[in-house]
């Protein structure tokens, strides 16, 4: 999706909403099974299905010639590495009707991605490491869900090694490592209490990395198709 491009609510007649809403259908299998490229456009353009515009339909039209000119695109695996790894990622208030913000996350097993998401958060947080702290207790529920499955797999190696959990922000490692949640906000302190419970039962571990490496950048805001493209190939979309 054009990072210049701001879609707005359409304040006028609704243009082909049905139509928009069986691509919008097409378009969602499409990341769901296979292209976590574009999570971030699907979601963000699915919010307007109630009343699109002649701006969504453009957009659209953007990501449906993005995806055509990556048809032979597909996941791949090459069994390197054989741990889960996982890059959680969050953009502060990227909706400014109501001022919320967008998570995203990735996890990868043997060099592509097997689980990914980009959503819009439900609460409203005050600050960027909020946001990525709700980013970060999301992950971690699923990177939870993932190790029990895993764990049902009879040739799998026991025990399982703390899945890492990657984000690109100081002082969200600073918080899910510290004891004591001291702020006032209570659906943060049940986030907190996720993520202490998490890490001290072994199931998963946080840590830094840069946002030029971080992979689940892309599934929290629009990006250039140069960076988009590079997330892909890291998720392990490559041509087949």
């Amino acid at each position: 999706m054009d990072p210049s491009v701001k879609l707005l609510p359409n304040n006028g007649d609704a243009v082909s909403q049905l139509e928009y809403s069986r691509v919008i259908g097409s378009l969602m299998y499409a990341m769901i099974c296979t292209r976590p490229d574009i999570a971030f456009a699907v979601g963000k353009l699915s919010r307007f299905t109630s009343n699109p515009g002649s701006h969504h339909w453009q957009a659209i039209n953007r990501v449906l010639r993005y995806l055509k000119g990556t048809m032979n695109y597909g996941l791949t695996y090459n069994g390197f590495p054989s741990v889960l790894e996982g890059y959680s990622d969050a953009s502060w208030i990227t909706n400014m009707e109501d001022h919320s913000s967008t998570s995203g996350w990735v996890f990868l097993l043997g060099g592509g991605s097997i689980s990914w998401a980009s959503k819009k958060q439900t609460c409203i947080t005050n600050s960027t490491m909020e946001s990525e702290f709700v980013a970060l207790a999301s992950a971690g529920k699923e990177a939870e869900w993932l190790r029990n499955l895993i764990y049902e797999i009879p040739l799998w190696p026991k025990p399982i090694s703390p899945i890492s959990i990657r984000c690109d922000s100081a002082a969200t490692l600073a918080k899910a490592y510290s004891q004591v949640y001291n702020g006032k906000s209570r659906h943060l302190g049940v986030r907190h209490s996720i993520i202490r419970d998490l890490i001290t039962n072994g199931v998963i571990s946080v840590e830094f990395v840069r946002t030029q490496h971080n992979l689940a950048d892309h599934l929290t805001k629009g990006l250039s198709r140069d960076l988009v493209h590079k997330s892909a190939v890291g998720m392990g979309l490559k041509s087949i």
